[in-house]
């Protein structure tokens, strides 16, 4: 990646993090990255793998995360301070891509496995697809979330997922049609505030986006390797919490 556009996009981003409450436009992100509107739209995709707009709200609800995890703001005072004027519609947000209500994130801080496939529909009666695959992690004998979303983001309940408990082969079953992106990540021991904090240049949260997987009406199955790296600034925050699921996956098996 030319290191012109990723300093471009690396300025956009802490801007967006130092105005969460401000309303960002397209043209206040193009004229930070100093190149045409258009132009920025598509290089900001190509780095991080989001729409600014996709990304700016990411990093409003992380911040969120941090703030119910850390303070004793109200929830309303918490929407208002990361960009939103309706407490309603940051609820529904932070509720669809972290996969707990912004009250119960406070209480737990991480969603269970139970609440994981709470609300996932039941398996498809159509044709689909098995994803097996080996994950490569810096992290050695640390457990591994691994798992298929939509997006090139690490929100809202995942088609098929699983944990192993360490670097290795993995297994999702009953991956139903679509456009699937393939997400892993891995936290080192005694570090899970990594997942509630952005990335600061250490290697105790790692992270892998690869796709997309696409899974037609032929079924059957598919072979796709993912490796970790430390994630950096320029990857998108990780919303939804997993530190419970990976916690009770150490040294116990998948």
């Amino acid at each position: 990646m030319d290191d012109v556009i990723e300093r471009a996009v690396m300025r956009v981003i802490v801007s967006m993090q130092e105005n969460l409450g401000e309303q960002l436009t397209i043209n206040d992100m193009a004229r930070t990255a100093m190149f045409s509107k258009f132009h920025f739209s598509r290089v900001f995709q190509r780095v991080t793998g989001l729409s600014p707009g996709r990304f700016l709200s990411a990093v409003r609800l992380r911040e969120a995360k941090r703030l119910l995890a850390t303070t004793s703001l109200s929830i309303m005072n918490i929407s208002h301070q990361v960009g939103y004027s309706s407490v309603g519609t940051f609820s529904s947000r932070f509720t669809h891509s972290v996969g707990l209500p912004p009250s119960k994130y406070r209480q737990h801080m991480s969603i269970t496995a139970q609440a994981l496939q709470a609300g996932r529909d039941a398996p498809p009666a159509t044709t689909t697809m098995t994803l097996s695959g080996t994950v490569t992690s810096p992290l050695e004998d640390q457990p591994v979330f691994t798992g298929l979303f939509p997006d090139q983001i690490l929100e809202g309940r995942p088609v098929s997922y699983t944990v192993i408990s360490g670097p290795g082969p993995y297994l999702l079953e009953n991956v139903p049609e679509g456009r699937w992106h393939l997400i892993a990540q891995s936290v080192a021991a005694g570090r899970e505030d990594a997942i509630h904090h952005p990335p600061r240049g250490d290697d105790a949260l790692c992270i892998a986006r690869s796709g997309p997987i696409v899974v037609g009406s032929d079924g059957g199955v598919q072979h796709a390797d993912i490796q970790l790296k430390p994630m950096s600034s320029l990857d998108p925050p990780v919303l939804l919490d997993l530190r419970d699921l990976l916690s009770s996956a150490n040294g116990h098996g998948s």
